[in-house]
């Protein structure tokens, strides 16, 4: 217990899935969470079950006037910034000859534009706190999924712009942490409709060891560590979560 013990995060997309899981976490572990989402109802309910430490901010990540507000808020409530997690996020199928330059375009100013910003405002807000950590939420669709062009894109981006943040902090000795987290097939309100909704727990890792799926708690799992200061010496890596994929 404590691992993260008085820090302050944020993490964005935090009213489900993986999201859900970071906050509770590391609010379990001692830290103050600011949950966001465009989920008002979710996210209240994550903030309402971690109690006292944690606040909900209604957020577009797209937005710079959204991101301005949300480290204004942060910082009138607890002071300060140690971690920041990029999780929000948008999927939409579909291969090279199928997908629309709209589509393209609505993915990466979510997923793409979104972590910009946040790593931009997130660095500048770490600066002041004396350093920290980002974790972005890529994916191994960074690689290249055939049949999500459009998200490979973005988590592609993700990739290369945490790498330019980690060596960027790095060169002017900023003591800010960036990695990204790639992880395969998760169990999430976004994944399950692809799947056709079948129950989780009959495709999951305990009931499969074969499954290419693994539950949100195993990603937040390197969410917290990448937060805490277990992970000090660990910047710019690309850490896959997979089943031998």
């Amino acid at each position: 217990m404590g691992r993260v013990q008085g820090k302050v995060v944020i993490v964005t997309g935090g009213a489900s899935g993986i999201g859900k899981q970071d906050a509770l976490l590391l609010a379990a572990e001692g830290a103050r969470v600011v949950v966001t989402d465009l989920n008002e109802d979710g996210g209240r309910s994550v903030a309402k079950e971690i109690g006292d430490t944690a606040i909900f901010i209604r957020h577009d990540i797209s937005s710079e006037d959204n991101w301005k507000a949300v480290m204004a808020a942060t910082h009138e409530r607890f002071g300060r910034l140690d971690g920041l997690v990029n999780n929000a996020g948008v999927l939409v199928m579909g291969s090279i000859e199928d997908a629309t330059l709209e589509q393209w375009q609505k993915i990466h100013r979510v997923n793409a534009d979104g972590y910009f910003l946040g790593c931009k405002y997130g660095v500048a807000a770490l600066k002041s706190s004396g350093g920290g950590s980002i974790v972005n939420m890529s994916s191994v669709a960074a690689e290249g999924l055939p049949f999500a062009v459009s998200y490979s894109g973005s988590k592609g981006s993700v990739a290369a712009l945490t790498h330019s943040v980690a060596v960027h902090c790095k060169s002017c000795g900023y003591r800010i942490r960036c990695n990204s987290i790639h992880p395969d097939g998760v169990l999430t309100p976004m994944t399950l409709p692809l799947l056709g909704n079948p129950d989780p727990a009959a495709v999951s890792y305990d009931a499969d060891p074969t499954s290419r799926f693994c539950d949100p708690k195993d990603v937040a799992n390197l969410v917290l560590f990448l937060i805490s200061d277990e992970s000090r010496f660990i910047s710019g890596a690309q850490l896959r979560i997979t089943n031998a994929h």
